[in-house]
């Protein structure tokens, strides 16, 4: 299927798919129009021109060989979006149609992520049935996400070829493209510190979680008393985020400061605040990803910059090296974070951190 006949199925022109394709920072006019493109250039098969010439002349020697290659997403489904990992996607999917292959599946696989119910379940039925569903289009995959280790075994055993892009290492189970959770998490953390903060609260996943890790060590670095209640697990979801601060507000024992294990549960936790308009409680909120609606929140929201572009790229990269035999040895690659100091984190002393008397 070429570029014009995905425009007509999709009803756009030809441009716009091209630019869809290519770049992973083009925001269409119509709400969804990216997802629908992909979805019907997966459905048709969708050879890049390169790619296409190559298995039409029969060309694709060893070195051109055209490679299909697989998506999992672990940390979210199709109807539940955290903009992060879809903002990694779209740089994944970007790349591949650079490089010349072809993304024959994206798998939306939460279950993946989550130990217990990994335990509970029939793997191996699980992943048969989905690696049936490639139809022998399955080179190389990536993870995207966390994924539990009994399930990440099961499918490197399916793929000679794997790369998982993440913030929890996968201690060298495959190889990996790493942003690592703990360095993130005492990065925010010790920012919130400096200016003056001591009581400080954990809002995300906690089981196997290094950001939650990284906060637990920075605190005990700093001989902090570490409060259960300060500690929220949740989903990390913006409605999550919304009714978690709905609570505190309710709350007799407020932190003076929150860190938030992504940003999308920051944003939920500040248009809460802007609802209520709260003066007696405004803690200082710092997230980590940098997701593309962090600034625009009220207050713009200080963050940890995850490298989300060279991250989905050297993703590639890697996984194109294994499957071309240029490497053996699982390979780690680490990208640091940058803190993006914003608007919504205050000095203790300047800022209205205490609940209501």
């Amino acid at each position: 299927m070429s570029i014009k006949k995905i425009a007509k199925a999709a009803g756009v022109s030809p441009a716009t798919v091209s630019r869809i394709l290519n770049n992973p920072n083009y925001h269409s006019a119509i709400p969804g129009l990216r997802d629908k493109i992909w979805k019907i250039a997966m459905e048709q098969n969708y050879t890049p021109n390169e790619a296409a010439r190559s298995l039409k002349n029969g060309s694709a020697g060893k070195s051109e060989k055209t490679w299909y290659i697989n998506v999992l997403m672990t940390r979210m489904d199709s109807s539940q979006s955290d903009p992060f990992f879809t903002e990694l996607l779209h740089v994944v999917e970007s790349e591949i149609h650079r490089q010349s292959c072809i993304l024959s599946k994206v798998w939306y696989m939460p279950l993946f992520s989550d130990d217990r119910q990994c335990r509970r379940e029939d793997l191996n039925q699980i992943i048969q049935k989905l690696y049936e569903e490639t139809e022998d289009r399955h080179d190389g995959l990536i993870i995207i996400g966390k994924c539990s280790k009994e399930a990440l075994g099961k499918w490197r055993d399916r793929y000679k070829s794997v790369v998982s892009i993440n913030r929890n290492s996968t201690n060298y189970e495959v190889d990996e493209i790493l942003c690592d959770g703990r360095k993130i998490a005492a990065m925010a953390v010790e920012y919130l510190i400096s200016l003056g903060h001591q009581n400080i609260a954990y809002v995300g996943e906690c089981r196997r979680e290094a950001r939650y890790r990284g906060y637990i060590e920075t605190l005990q670095k700093h001989e902090m008393d570490i409060v259960h209640d300060y500690i929220i697990e949740t989903k990390q979801t913006e409605a999550e985020g919304y009714e978690i601060m709905k609570n505190l507000l309710q709350s007799e024992d407020c932190p003076t400061a929150i860190y938030c294990a992504n940003d999308i549960t920051a944003v939920g936790m500040l248009k809460c605040l802007n609802k209520y308009k709260s003066r007696h409680y405004l803690p200082s909120i710092i997230a980590s990803d940098d997701i593309e609606e962090a600034q625009f929140t009220k207050p713009m929201l200080t963050t940890v910059r995850l490298p989300r572009n060279e991250m989905g790229k050297f993703a590639l990269f890697m996984l194109l090296d294994r499957m071309r035999g240029g490497h053996e040895s699982v390979v780690k690659m680490e990208l640091e974070g940058k803190l993006m100091i914003r608007s919504s984190c205050y000095p203790l002393e300047s800022s209205s951190n205490s609940p209501a008397v």
